[in-house]
């Protein structure tokens, strides 16, 4: 479990100061209120984890509307993600639907593995997604990436050691 900060002074008063203004700028690009709400919680729960001090309101506002924007586009990234993996399932028999106990799971699973491939540098990624997406071989790969076949070994090297820890973070092996 995170430990979080308590609030102080300059976090409690921007709440105060902007989050109605923050919820209607949500609201607007994401056309849902709770959403937009959670997304509001978000970015106030990022700048208690972050605390920095502003030149003014104009200042504020800049700030959490960056990192707002940032929140959304996660927001519709995972979105999209979920939609594509439940269509999928619609396609699949009804005996072998899992449970939604094991649809939260996998959910969550898939944001976290979509997280790690974005952490990767972007060959790595292209690389790593052409083996195990499209199953391409190693010279192929590296026609693809326009990088040796040895480079590719190595960019999947990289790649499967992000799954590995991955996958012990997820099985609560690791703790940050």
């Amino acid at each position: 479990m995170v430990s979080i900060p308590e609030p102080n002074v300059s976090v409690r008063t921007l709440y105060q100061s902007h989050s109605r203004w923050l919820l209607g700028f949500l609201h607007r690009r994401l056309g849902n209120r709770p959403d937009a709400a959670d997304l509001v919680q978000d970015t106030f729960m990022r700048l208690l984890m972050r605390p920095r001090q502003f030149d003014g309101q104009k200042g504020e506002r800049s700030y959490l509307a960056t990192i707002a924007r940032g929140l959304c586009i996660d927001h519709w990234r995972r979105h999209k993600l979920e939609q594509a993996w439940l269509e999928h399932l619609a396609l699949q028999p009804v005996a072998l639907q899992p449970s939604p106990e094991q649809r939260a799971l996998i959910v969550e699973t898939l944001h976290e593995v979509d997280a790690m491939l974005l952490r990767l540098p972007s060959k790595v990624r292209q690389a790593f997604l052409l083996a195990q997406v499209d199953g391409l071989a190693y010279r192929e790969i590296a026609a693809h990436v326009g990088v040796s076949e040895r480079m590719v070994k190595k960019y999947l090297a990289q790649a499967f050691l992000h799954c590995a820890i991955l996958e012990a973070e997820l099985d609560g092996l690791l703790v940050e």
